[in-house]
């Protein structure tokens, strides 16, 4: 059960008291008092949604919100409040904190049903409840909380408490709540007169009619209004309607259709009210009586123009009057023009409506009035009414349209007045001059037509009278244009030549044509820019040249009549060439005295003839031309001079440009070497200790000698630097043969011609009876320089007396043409002697005129183990 807390405020209105509803505020659950840590939800209700609705919690505004509901735990009196109303009554809340309380509700209604609570707090389990009444123990609840009374009385009143106990014996006790069950008439009658309105059932009714003023013997609805309280609007009401005490029907409902009758002579209409009481009529409630006054129907009324319609002009006030001679009051009054309204206007006394109205040329037509009381509609006769419309101010038209026409065009100025009654003269005009003049008897306007020469530019105008005075157009200007001509396009640049970076200038000029004109610029068919010379001339364009700015140049001149196009202009953009790059193309993959190298040297860019020239170590080489752009060559067979550094250069007529250099480094191959045998002693004896020297005389290092006795190798060894290298072997008996060595830097091997080496068996030892010649004590060496194979030999056997070697000893004769190096082949050994024995060395006195080479060594004792001597 919600419990509602409501207030009716009366407020009078025309006469009567009409009731104006205070919000109303439910709470769930019901009760006014509820456990601290619960919350009740309270509800305003309104008779229909609010924007916002505004609670309070004593004076203190506690929230305004959009909802009607709010939720609470605090103690305290609440209320609500909506736009335009009043405060709600304020609804009292505690939240206990006992731990027992009685619930009930706030106000009770005499037949209402009534539930008292005894309620304990959560957690705590009662054994058993009791229910007084002004102390006196009305009712053991055992187990159960709730106690019912379905239909409360005067008697139930009373204060009312609750005990309750646990089963070990503790005792509880509820606050006493009082209780007042309110009777329905008493209570309006006391609250009534304390000022108070909430108690009261409903408020006196109110008897209302439709329509409000019936015609006699028209059906009428009567309607008896009032409005039960919020707290019982489950009340039935009873309703009854009478006229002049006699009653006329009763019901539920609280309408009736009835009828009025008519009124005869003077006789006064009737009194008519109504009722509304309850089922057991204990509250029973009467209207204010309402009289219904009987209306007469309208006459025809009569329409009068003012002034009248045959001096209707436009722009001045005619005055329309309406009146009906009888009819009841109020009377409303309509005037209409051709079946359309133009006004309303209701009399409520006796006089004349009238209407005022600004004629416009649309006003000319049929006019009349109506009246009207509720009881019929009368029409007045037809009035007609025709307005004479100066003639406004006239448009001038130009066609075609537009500020500008061309030479040669056929002009047609068309001069028309929108409004103006008929017969209108037109004249036509070129500044203050005329130009002709005719007259429309109709609506619509008038031409003239004129072939345009250049003269023709100028202001045109017009006028319009039809007897009203006359009225001008707005001027118009009219300026004939003359085409463009053909354009010519003019190219300036700063020299000769264009070059890229110049900036060049497109000069674009029609000889003829009206300003403004649109100059656009092309490249090949594409459009570079665009610009206007508004008083006519030409226009330029700087554009900043590149490579790809060869081309035809075009230009185009636009004034709106049709684009004229220039004739196209070559332009060809020098590009300078860029520094050229050098590339040396050579047979293999090193570079050979002997071949040939193609120097090749080319620009990335550049606009030909280009003209190449090739440098060695900065001294010219040659020159060639590309006279379609791209690279030139260049073919040098390769010296050992052709080594260093190599550069070319490009040049086509603005500023040369230098390649960065290139190195090449020519490889000689190398030469046929010489394989030159030192021995320690003049004879190559088992034991001794021989140098093989390698040499090629010219070849690039780094190069690799390998040394062969009988083409066999003996051994290899690299001169990183050039030059030759030695191979040191010690003799044996199977050393004697045919020796030579090879020299290889990669470009193919050159093998020495041979040298016999014979390699002596016996062992010299020391004989003090035999003196060799000074030649004897000399270090043999072995040459196989072509060049040596002139000298004469003289043979002779050499027997020592002691020792296991023989010598075989060659003198060589020497002449003149050998002695430079004779000489200096002898010279090379001087502190060799075979192993055996003690070096000796002997220092000639004087030049030798012979030299001993041991050409055969025989070894009387075991070989000797060969060791290459580092």
């Amino acid at each position: 059960m919600l419990l509602w807390v409501s207030v009716l405020v009366l407020a009078p209105i025309s006469g009567q008291f009409a009731p104006v509803s205070k919000p109303v505020i439910s709470l769930q659950p019901p009760w006014t008092v509820i456990f601290e840590g619960q919350a009740v939800t309270l509800t305003c209700h309104v008779a229909e949604d609010k924007k916002w609705y505004r609670w309070y919690l004593g004076t203190k505004i506690l929230r305004e919100i959009p909802s009607n509901t709010l939720q609470v735990q605090d103690s305290g009196e609440y209320k609500c409040e909506i736009q335009g109303s009043p405060q709600s009554d304020g609804v009292s809340l505690t939240f206990s904190p006992a731990e027992l309380i009685l619930q009930a509700p706030s106000s009770v209604f005499e037949g209402d049903s009534l539930t008292l609570t005894c309620q304990e707090k959560p957690g705590l389990s009662l054994k058993t409840r009791t229910l007084y009444k002004n102390d006196n123990k009305l009712i053991d609840l055992g187990k159960k909380s709730s106690f019912h009374i379905n239909h409360a009385g005067l008697k139930d009143n009373g204060e009312y408490r609750c005990f309750g106990s646990e089963t070990h014996g503790r005792a509880f006790s509820s606050d006493a709540v009082r209780i007042q069950i309110q009777e329905l008439l008493q209570a309006s009658l006391l609250w009534g007169l304390l000022g108070f309105f909430s108690p009261e059932l409903f408020p006196r009714p109110i008897l209302r009619a439709n329509p409000s003023s019936p015609n006699p013997g028209e059906p009428v609805i009567l309607t008896c209004e009032t409005q039960l309280a919020p707290q019982k609007s489950d009340v039935r009401l009873w309703f009854q309607f009478f006229r002049d005490y006699r009653h006329l029907g009763s019901g539920w409902k609280g309408s009736l259709r009835t009828s009025i009758p008519s009124v005869v002579g003077n006789e006064d209409p009737s009194h008519y009210w109504c009722e509304a009481k309850t089922v057991s009529s204990r509250v029973r409630k009467s209207s204010q009586k309402l009289q219904l006054p009987v209306r007469i129907p309208v006459s025809p009324p009569l329409l009068t123009l003012s002034p009248p319609s045959t001096q209707a002009v436009e722009g001045h006030w005619l005055t329309l009057s309406c009146e009906a001679k009888t009819g009841s009051y109020p009377i409303e009054y309509q005037f209409l023009h051709e079946e359309v309204v133009l006004r309303k206007t209701k009399v409520t006394f006796r006089e004349t409506a009238t209407f005022q109205l600004y004629l416009k040329a649309e006003h000319s037509g049929t006019y009349f009035c109506t009246a009207d009381n509720g009881l019929g509609i009368r029409r007045s006769q037809p009035v007609s009414l025709s307005v004479t419309v100066p003639v406004s101010r006239p448009v001038l038209t130009l066609s075609p349209p537009g500020p500008r026409a061309v030479e040669g065009d056929r002009l047609m100025l068309s001069c028309q007045a929108q409004r103006g009654s008929p017969r209108i003269l037109y004249q036509f005009y070129r500044g203050d001059v005329p130009l002709g003049s005719s007259s429309a008897p109709s609506a619509g306007g008038d031409s003239f037509s004129v072939t345009l020469t250049a003269e023709h530019s100028g202001t045109y105008f017009c006028t319009a009278d039809n007897g009203f005075g006359p009225q001008r157009s707005d001027p118009k200007s009219l300026s004939v244009t003359v085409p463009a001509s053909r354009p010519v396009l003019t190219l300036r640049a700063p020299r000769t030549r264009a070059v890229v970076g110049d900036m060049v200038e497109l000069r674009c000029e029609a000889q003829r044509g009206s300003p403004p004109i649109l100059y656009r610029f092309y490249h090949e068919d594409v459009i570079l820019g665009s610009n206007w010379a508004p008083s006519g001339g030409g226009v330029s364009l700087n554009l900043s040249l590149t490579a790809e700015h060869s081309g035809n140049y075009a230009c185009e001149a636009d004034n709106g009549l049709g684009a004229q196009h220039s004739e196209e202009t070559s332009l060809s953009v020098t590009v300078p060439v860029s520094h050229p790059v050098l590339t040396l193309r050579v047979p293999r993959a090193q570079a050979v005295v002997g071949d040939v190298v193609e120097l090749r040297c080319e620009a990335q860019s550049g606009s030909p003839p280009i003209r190449y020239r090739f440098y060695h170590e900065d001294v010219t080489l040659g020159s060639n031309s590309a006279p379609s752009g791209g690279g030139a060559s260049f073919n040098l067979s390769l010296t050992a001079e052709r080594s260093g550094n190599y550069s070319c250069e490009a040049d086509n007529g603005l500023g040369a440009q230098r390649s960065k250099t290139v190195l090449l480094s020519v490889t000689v191959p190398a030469s046929r070497p010489v394989l030159t045998l030192r021995t320690p002693g003049t004879r190559a004896m088992v034991g001794d200790m021989v140098e093989l020297r390698c040499e090629a005389q010219s070849g690039s290092p780094p190069i690799l000698y390998r040394f062969y006795h009988e083409d066999i190798i003996l051994g290899s060894s690299s001169a990183p630097s050039g030059g030759g290298v030695s191979f040191n072997l010690s003799l044996t008996a199977e050393r004697s043969g045919n020796y030579s060595c090879e020299a290889d830097n990669g470009l193919g091997a050159q093998r020495s011609e041979a040298v016999t080496l014979s390699v002596t068996g016996g062992r010299l030892t020391s004989d003090p009876a035999r003196s060799p010649s000074d030649s004897d004590s000399q270090e043999p060496t072995y040459y196989n320089v072509p060049g040596w194979l002139e000298l004469q030999p003289v043979d002779s056997n050499v027997n020592p007396k002691a020792g296991d070697v023989m010598y075989s000893e060659v003198r060589i004769q020497q002449g003149n043409r050998h002695a430079a190096a004779s000489n200096s082949a002898f010279g090379l050994l001087r502190t060799y002697l075979p192993s055996h024995g003690p070096a000796t060395s002997q220092q000639p006195s004087r030049p030798r005129p012979s030299s001993v080479i041991y050409s055969q060594v025989k070894v009387a004792s075991p070989p000797v183990s060969t060791a290459p001597r580092s």
